[in-house]
C-alpha cells in the first residue's frame, strides 16, 4: 500500500485523538506527547530501513526511500545533490500536504507527517543528519530536505 494511502488512513484516527487530546491537555503539552509516542517508532523504521538497504552509499540509499514516499505521485521532488555522503533535494509538490490542507490541519500534518523526517533520519545512524529549513505543509514554497553524512559516530 502506498505510504501517501497509510497517512490517510491513520489520519482518520489520529486527527480525532491528537484534537482531543489538546482539547484536554493543551496543545503544547497533547502535541509534546504525540511526538514522543511517534519518535521511537519512526526512528525504529529509519533503523529497519537501513539495516534491510545495507548501501554505504547515502545518496542511493535515502532516494530509495524517498521513492516509496513519493510513490503514486505523493511527492514532486528535484534532485539538487547526490554522492556518497550527501542527498540533497526540493520537495516542489507534496500530497501529504495538500490532504491535511484539505482537512483544514496542516499543524497536525507537520506533526504527524513531517515531523518523523527527523526520527527517521536518526535511525539511519549517528553520522547521518538531516536539516529542513521550511516545508510545503508549514506554508513555503518547497521543503529543502539536506541530508548529510557527517563523518561522526557519536
Amino acid at each position: 500500500m502506498p505510504v501517501i494511502q497509510q497517512v490517510k488512513i491513520q489520519a482518520q484516527v489520529l486527527v480525532p485523538l491528537v484534537k482531543a487530546l489538546q482539547a484536554e491537555l493543551g496543545e503544547e503539552r497533547a502535541n509534546g506527547i504525540v511526538r514522543k509516542a511517534l519518535r521511537d517508532l519512526y526512528r525504529a523504521f529509519g533503523e529497519q530501513f537501513w539495516r534491510t538497504k545495507n548501501e554505504k552509499n547515502l545518496g542511493k540509499a535515502v532516494a530509495s526511500a524517498f521513492t516509496t514516499y513519493a510513490r503514486d505521485d505523493a511527492l514532486h521532488y528535484n534532485v539538487i545533490d547526490q554522492s556518497q555522503d550527501v542527498f540533497a533535494f526540493d520537495v516542489t509538490r507534496c500530497r501529504y500536504a495538500e490532504f491535511y490542507k484539505e482537512l483544514g490541519e496542516p499543524e497536525l500534518g507537520f506533526l504527524l507527517v513531517c515531523s518523523a523526517d527527523f526520527d527517521t533520519a536518526e535511525g539511519f545512524g549517528p553520522d547521518v543528519k538531516l536539516t529542513r529549513t521550511q516545508t510545503i505543509m508549514q506554508g513555503a514554497g518547497h521543503c529543502d530536505f539536506r541530508y548529510r553524512r557527517t563523518g561522526s559516530t557519536d
